[in-house]
């Protein structure tokens, strides 16, 4: 494909015609650094797509004019950039085009006050306005397919992600994490304003942050006063420090998992700002449902993308309810199950195959248990009292550092109460009765005709939406995907893509 700059905004709907290709967008104000090459890069190793790199130093962000005609203008080096780091197109417009005089098509949008009336927001007014102005103008011009994003400018990406949500916008975000220079301090196109001595007081704030968080995945705790303290010290002029929830910029929670610490100093004359993100245990994901809903197809592949735990909570009620039937246990008998359930080790291995194999009292029973005459008892075995506490304890001590994928049928409401997200995964009986009918490890419905199946699933679905302890519900903050018409590897990466919406890159399991 030949590489073009475009300067006029009437010429993006002709190349977009002429492109046959999905966009990659990649919104910049110039001056080109490493984060942005990363960003440029990403989009190029993401997909096939035609990749846009924008260049507009747009006026509607700046509350200070000198600040305006300060920032750098590095045109040239900057095309050179783009191009040798994957752009296919550069739209490099002026402000006549961006905001034509007199043009009342132009939508002047204000930024949610939730999200702007915080950190940056108290003292640059106006600026998350013009942010979404600009990006609101430059995506109904250029139609992308995704849109990425540094998370260096975390506020942003929140705002761009409900402006995106609010005007329902076919694009998706795509982001990447903080990208630091050789001495730690966050690359920002204003490093370039700062003189030897500057430059060393943004490394010790930046420092003070990764330093906070390595004493956070210690102590599980944060002192503000001793920070601020510490750059108090250095003459450093602090803007703000705070500590956050990173979706809501609200103060945090006792049990939020993920916080942000976020702060902004000046440097001269120069502002920078930075973060870091504070994790108690790595994330959780809490995937329910009814029998034959896809959950344990759809978790297994999750936790190899993501390189998460796969945690099969069904299977430890299914080797349950085998020992029983192979042990002829009487579970009616509360202080005998009590008794036995002491003894009772389940455990999970990785095979030769990349699967996993389940062990009870180091038995395998990973065949054994996905028998109809196990799936017509597991309701009943899984609604004990006894049976449950025994097993969701041992479910919670396998989560207590995360990094994980659970699936089940009350994950998100009893097990994992506070997973970062949930999924209710569910599909029709007669699509549950296909699937469960074509099911290789279930082998025993191959004998067993479609009709039957579906009073089968009505049965089982019955019994786990009415037991007294622990029913298959739908967590109030769960997000429900019905799987019917869609394939597995489009569940999947429903999925993924909500994990990267809620986690943020810097604390991904690597």
């Amino acid at each position: 494909m030949k590489k073009v700059i475009i300067r006029k905004t009437k010429e993006i709907e002709n190349w977009r015609r002429n492109i046959n290709s999905e966009i990659n967008f990649i919104p910049t104000m110039g001056n080109l650094h490493n984060g942005h090459i990363k960003l440029i890069s990403t989009a190029k190793n993401d997909n096939s797509n035609v990749n846009l790199v924008s260049i507009f130093i747009n006026p509607l962000q700046f509350d200070n004019k000198l600040d305006l005609e300060n920032y750098p203008k590095t045109i040239d080096n900057d095309i050179k950039i783009s191009l040798s780091n994957g752009a296919d197109a550069i739209f490099i417009p002026s402000n006549e085009d961006i905001y034509p005089p007199n043009n009342k098509n132009i939508s002047f949008l204000k930024a949610p006050i939730e999200l702007s009336s915080a950190l940056c927001g108290v003292n640059r007014i106006g600026h998350f306005d013009g942010v979404c102005t600009v990006v609101y103008r430059l995506l109904n011009l250029i139609k992308p397919k995704n849109l990425y994003l540094g998370e260096k400018d975390w506020q942003q990406l929140l705002i761009l992600k409900n402006l995106v949500r609010r005007k329902n916008l076919n694009v998706a975000i795509k982001s990447i994490a903080t990208q630091r220079d050789f001495d730690g301090i966050p690359l920002s196109s204003r490093n370039v304003h700062l003189s030897k001595n500057e430059r060393k007081l943004i490394r010790f704030f930046s420092n003070e942050l990764l330093e906070a968080k390595k004493i956070f995945q210690q102590e599980k705790k944060i002192n503000l006063n001793e920070i601020i303290k510490k750059l108090s010290s250095k003459k450093i002029s602090i803007e703000y420090l705070e500590h956050l929830h990173p979706h809501t910029l609200q103060k945090i929670r006792l049990e939020d998992n993920i916080s942000l610490l976020a702060g902004a100093i000046k440097c001269g004359e120069t502002r920078l700002i930075d973060h870091v993100f504070l994790m108690k245990r790595r994330p959780i994901i809490a995937i329910d449902g009814p029998a034959g809903s896809g959950k344990s197809t759809v978790t297994k592949l999750i936790a190899k993308k993501l390189k998460l735990l796969y945690l099969d909570t069904g299977a430890m009620y299914r080797a349950l309810s085998w020992l029983m039937v192979k042990e002829s246990i009487d579970y009616k008998k509360e202080k005998k199950l009590k008794n036995i359930l002491k003894d009772i080790s389940i455990v999970f291995k990785s095979n030769t195959n990349s699967h996993q194999d389940v062990f009870i009292n180091n038995y395998c029973v990973t065949e054994e248990i996905r028998s109809q005459e196990i799936s017509s008892i597991v309701s009943k075995i899984s609604s004990i009292k006894e049976v449950r506490k025994f097993l969701v304890e041992e479910q919670r001590k396998i989560g207590e550092s995360g990094g994980l994928v659970a699936e089940g049928r009350d994950i998100g409401t009893t097990v994992f109460p506070n997973a970062e997200l949930k999924i209710f995964l569910t599909a029709s009986i007669d699509e549950r009765a296909k699937r469960r009918k074509s099911d290789k490890q279930s082998k025993d419905s191959q004998d067993i005709d479609i009709d039957t199946l579906k009073e089968l699933i009505k049965k089982r679905d019955f019994e786990d939406s009415n037991r007294e302890i622990s029913p298959l519900i739908k967590a109030n903050d769960a997000i429900e995907i019905i799987t019917d018409r869609y394939s597995i590897n489009e569940v999947v990466d429903q999925i993924i893509d909500l994990y990267n919406d809620k986690i943020p890159k810097e604390v991904e399991i690597k």
